[in-house]
């Protein structure tokens, strides 16, 4: 599960596809409907704030507003109806460590998006996060 800090904009097709399904299953694990994923590194942020469904809700409804910008048909439906959540903190070194590994990727999928992604200079987050100073997340799990 890869539930990106970075704006959905950036992602290509295939990478904003899997992000809409992981969010989706994120959702399912943070309502409880689930029986894996459970303790997965990825939900701490989500699990951090007030209410995780508020949160992961507006993640999954900037991804909706992407998909749709690019003409996708993703069912809002299926997105919890909680919302305004506020922000969640994210770290300038998790923004940085995952704009590296989209890049890996777009490297070996999508070079031409690759190629015009290399001119961002300082990638935005998803409009749910707010960028403050540190290094790579606690639960990131780096790959070596």
């Amino acid at each position: 599960m890869r539930l990106w800090s970075l704006h959905p904009k950036y992602l290509d097709a295939r990478g904003l596809v899997a992000l809409w399904r992981e969010g989706l299953l994120a959702q399912a694990v943070l309502r409880g409907r689930t029986k894996g994923y459970t303790n997965h590194p990825q939900l701490v942020r989500f699990r951090g704030q007030l209410s995780p469904l508020r949160a992961i809700g507006d993640y999954l409804r900037a991804i909706h507003a992407e998909s749709v910008a690019r003409g996708y048909s993703f069912d809002r439906g299926r997105i919890s109806r909680a919302c305004d959540s506020g922000t969640i903190k994210v770290t300038r070194g998790q923004l940085e460590y995952e704009w590296s590994h989209l890049m890996s990727k777009l490297d070996q999928r999508d070079p031409e998006r690759r190629a015009h992604l290399g001119r961002v200079k300082r990638p935005r987050p998803h409009p749910l996060f707010k960028v403050v100073r540190g290094a790579v997340e606690p639960w990131e799990k780096v790959a070596k």
